[in-house]
């Protein structure tokens, strides 16, 4: 299925479109290994892909159900691993399946050509809760077996790396096969996932000294995004309890003060699988890995929530209580409550290797802030960021800002009742030229401040060194039009696209609080969608950015705070300033887009106003490269 140019693979990874698994075939290709990714067919060619990925993600995982993280299939893996700087040709992609029995579903040719494999990796394993007992058994027990049994007819196999978890292996001797009684009452009390990865690490254990495979079991605690971008891959666990803060859904906090969640980033748990070779030169090692320094559960919470803007919950409540309650009253996995221990690991061993190999865990609290910044941007795993972005402290406010801080050539705001990623499909038409994207304070994804929106603005754009294009949709024109009337020396030109208050004032209920709330706060993506551009055919692009907005307009405090800059801004002596503003103060150019649907209504003065035909108040997204074209002339390029 796939070929290398130069010797046959040494190393082969099954799982390798997992999380866990590409970023190890990553670091095993920056070492100048030649490796072979086993994967299953290609995720675009399975039509219950979708239907899959929206039910779970696969962690250290072949995608038995896939994620849209996941780096695909037999082209996705290359490009992926090529975005990240890795050099494909010594990449084989090999086509497999751990439930295809001992041969592993591998034809014929490519499992000679795998004779010569010295290390093998399983990283696979279905990562999911609510599954059922055969389902995860069938890839998390008996296809690690397979993979077992297969890498025991290499003739140089030097070790067999299996992934484990941190919650197994704990006890004073592996038993398998287990009673049929023993195996109903495991996985009865721990669950069909975490009863599997138990039954397959004694499994595993026990069949490897058997046949005398030499097997290293690493035992991987929550892993989390890579250390410096904080990109992500699977979205259960210790996601959740984060998504659910972000989305103002954790009353409470399940556990004690001393509840231990470890973590783990990707990248240094890749670094390790790929050190184990070389650097753990005994097999039948079984390593704990972690980072000991990971905050209690209650503290680490509270340090994500002051990191994103949101309330930490102040209420604990005893694992024992939540497992006698109704889980439709908790809103509790049962099977994820396993997990909230008090209970610490001996991580000595592994600690030897990675001394060894010269690795050292980054700092934790840095990375988990990193992690909690591409959660969000990548809207949970639901929808990849264009841009991805991360906190910051702006003018009191715990900003989402996107971008070039410091050297854009634009800077972009948006309008309501929208985000910044209403800018993505302009973003793409731009060519990758430098922005800086954030979102309004109080909206989106940005907390509120008691600022100023011009005091907000000129801290955000304090750190800049160049004189960008200020590009501002809707309601943004009234921040943006007082910076460059405060400010002309900071920009060289102001583009205000839809600028309200020389259009028609919003419709009256949109104008009331009271009634623009709650119509907010319910509203459909496909509502919002039909509101903002109409029953005829969009981009993707235009829906994803409303789909952003109306996932933040759930979030608590965000309708509200929508509805009444909904009123404030249509106020008549606001409308009136802004218009004197524009015609007698401001000296940089400016430029005024409008919809032919949205026209203006009062005196532009001497700005320059271009009419986009066929559309409403949200051309940028229903024309991102008319917009695009218009930003480039302003900013003194070719349009």
């Amino acid at each position: 299925m796939g070929e290398t140019s130069g010797s046959e693979p040494d190393a082969v990874v099954f799982g390798a479109t997992g999380f866990i698994g590409r970023w190890t075939v990553l670091r095993l290709l920056e070492q100048g290994r030649t490796v072979a990714a086993v994967i299953r067919e290609p995720t675009r060619d399975r039509p219950d892909a979708g239907a899959q990925a929206a039910r779970g993600r696969t962690g250290a995982s072949v995608p038995a159900t896939p994620g849209r993280t996941d780096a695909g299939g037999g082209g996705e893996l290359p490009a992926w691993l090529q975005g990240h700087g890795a050099d494909v040709e010594r990449l084989m992609v090999v086509a497999g399946d751990l439930t295809g029995g001992p041969g592993l579903g591998l034809s014929a040719v490519d499992d000679e050509r795998l004779a010569g494999v010295r290390d093998v990796v399983n990283a696979a394993a279905v990562y999911r809760f609510g599954l059922g007992r055969e389902e995860a058994r069938t890839v998390n027990v008996e296809g690690a077996l397979n993979v077992l049994r297969w890498a025991a007819t290499r003739p140089g196999l030097r070790r067999l790396i299996h992934v484990s978890g941190y919650r197994v292996g704990l006890g004073p001797r592996e038993r398998y096969p287990l009673p049929e009684a023993e195996l109903a009452e495991l996985y009865r009390g721990q669950g069909a996932y975490e009863g599997s990865k138990t039954e397959a690490d004694a499994a595993v254990r026990v069949v490897a000294e058997q046949l005398g495979v030499p097997l290293t079991v690493v035992n991987p605690s929550t892993v989390i995004g890579h250390s410096t971008t904080g990109e992500a891959g699977q979205y259960i666990g210790l996601a959740e309890v984060v998504r659910d803060l972000w989305n103002g859904r954790l009353p409470a906090l399940p556990g004690t003060a001393r509840t231990f969640v470890p973590v783990e980033t990707v990248d240094h748990f890749a670094s390790y699988m790929a050190a184990i070779p070389e650097h753990d030169p005994k097999p039948g090692g079984l390593h704990w890995v972690l980072d000991e320094n990971t905050p209690n559960l209650p503290e680490l919470v509270r340090l994500l929530a002051a990191h994103l803007g949101v309330r930490a919950p102040k209420t604990l409540v005893p694992v024992s209580l939540i497992r006698r309650l109704p889980a439709a009253l908790t809103g509790a996995n049962p099977e994820t409550l396993a997990f909230l221990t008090e209970d610490r690991y001996d991580t000595a061993s592994a600690e030897r290797v990675a001394e060894a190999a010269g690795l050292r865990q980054p700092p934790v609290e840095t990375a988990l802030r990193r992690w909690a910044d591409r959660l969000v941007a990548d809207r949970f795993g639901t929808a990849p960021a264009v841009l991805p972005g991360g906190f910051h402290d702006v003018g009191g406010s715990r900003t989402y800002v996107a971008g070039d801080r410091t050297s854009p050539g634009f800077v972009l705001l948006h309008g309501l009742p929208l985000d910044g990623e209403s800018w993505q499909g302009v973003l793409g038409e731009l060519d990758g030229a430098p922005a800086l994207v954030a979102d309004l304070p109080g909206l989106g994804r940005s907390a509120p401040t008691s600022a100023t929106p011009l005091a907000w603005l000129t801290d955000l754009l304090a750190p800049v060194r160049t004189r960008p294009v200020i590009v501002a949709h809707s309601a943004a024109a009234a921040p943006a039009l007082r910076y460059a009337a405060a400010h002309p020396e900071r920009i060289s030109a102001l583009v205000l696209v839809s600028p309200y208050f020389l259009q028609e004032a919003a419709p009256r209920p949109l104008r009331t609080p009271a009634l623009a709330t709650p119509l907010l706060k319910r509203i459909s993506a496909d509502r919002l969608a039909t509101s903002l551009l109409g029953d005829g055919t969009s981009s993707d692009e235009a829906r994803r950015a409303v789909a952003s907005a109306a996932a933040q307009l759930h979030r608590p405090g965000v309708a509200r705070r929508t509805a009444r800059l909904l009123r404030d801004a249509n106020q008549p002596a606001e409308r009136a300033a802004l218009q004197a503003l524009l015609s007698e103060t401001v000296s940089v150019p400016v430029h005024l887009l409008a919809g032919q649907l949205d026209p203006l209504v009062a005196d532009p003065g001497p700005a320059t106003v271009t009419t986009i035909p066929g559309t409403g108040h949200h051309p940028h997204l229903t024309h991102p490269a008319a917009i695009a074209s218009i930003m480039r002339r302003a900013d003194g390029a070719p349009g």
